[in-house]
């Protein structure tokens, strides 16, 4: 379930074909059975009504949940642009050598973080985060042996920076795998698919019935695939842009 969540694209057509045949199946059990007539289609049109209105209400909240998390990664990117910027300048706190390194080490640091946001190719997205782990061990060291060597407020001052560099590119990986709880979209589908079930079952036989059949799935199915692609970070078709990082990286690499 997790894996199919990462392709908003699968989510539509499965939706689709899913929610259709639920639709034809109700219309199915309903020509086997009488037709309804007087309270018990009033009865049976408070069924669906309440059905509906639930469904509309778990979509509501779970497409808050996913814009959320989407609003947190902009953040996060945001916060991880500001710490790298804030950490190059602090680097004058520290002697010469260590200053031009830590400058060099930032500026590849910057082409990873770019690249985290920019890549789709889990082999690749591998080789970033190794990449960015070795650099994270390199930034720490070259920030800590001026501060061993001279434990001033100054100096503090640039490793704190470094510090909060870290930790945003944690911060950034933990909004990264908040995705919406598998139990929410099986709920989701189980009440869209008993939806469908009813509306089939309670459609009045015309020669449009077809049409009024695919309505319901399809307006569901675009619905579970808005919400699937902006929680997905990497695979939607709506990601968060680096737009922070990329101005920060243009803005070094001038200097």
């Amino acid at each position: 379930m997790n894996q199919l969540m990462r392709y908003p694209i699968l989510i539509l057509a499965l939706s689709i074909v899913v929610l259709c045949l639920s639709a034809r199946l109700g219309a199915a059990l309903g020509r086997r059975q009488t037709k309804l007539e007087g309270d018990e289609r009033d009865d049976f049109g408070l069924v669906v009504t309440a059905t509906l209105t639930l469904l509309g209400l778990i979509i509501g909240f779970s497409f808050s949940m996913a814009s959320g998390r989407y609003d947190l990664r902009k953040t996060y990117e945001e916060a991880e642009a500001n710490a790298i910027g804030t950490e190059y300048v602090r680097a004058d706190l520290l002697p010469s050598p260590d200053a031009a390194s830590v400058r060099a080490l930032l500026r590849s640091y910057l082409d990873q973080r770019v690249l985290f946001y920019e890549t789709q190719d889990d082999r690749q997205i591998q080789q970033i985060n190794a990449t960015t782990a070795q650099l994270q061990t390199e930034l720490w060291s070259a920030a800590r042996a001026p501060a061993a060597a001279q434990p001033t407020p100054v100096v503090a001052l640039a490793v704190s920076g470094m510090n909060d560099v870290l930790n945003s590119q944690g911060y950034t990986q933990a909004a990264w795998w908040n995705r919406l709880p598998t139990g929410a979209w099986v709920l989701m589908a189980a009440i869209a698919i008993c939806c469908n079930l009813l509306i089939g079952y309670g459609v009045r036989r015309t020669q449009k019935e077809g049409m009024l059949l695919f309505i319901l799935p399809l307006v569901v199915s675009i619905s579970f695939f808005f919400i699937a692609d902006i929680d997905s970070p990497r695979s939607g078709l709506i990601r968060v842009q680096p737009q922070n990082l990329l101005s920060l990286s243009q803005s070094l690499h001038a200097q």
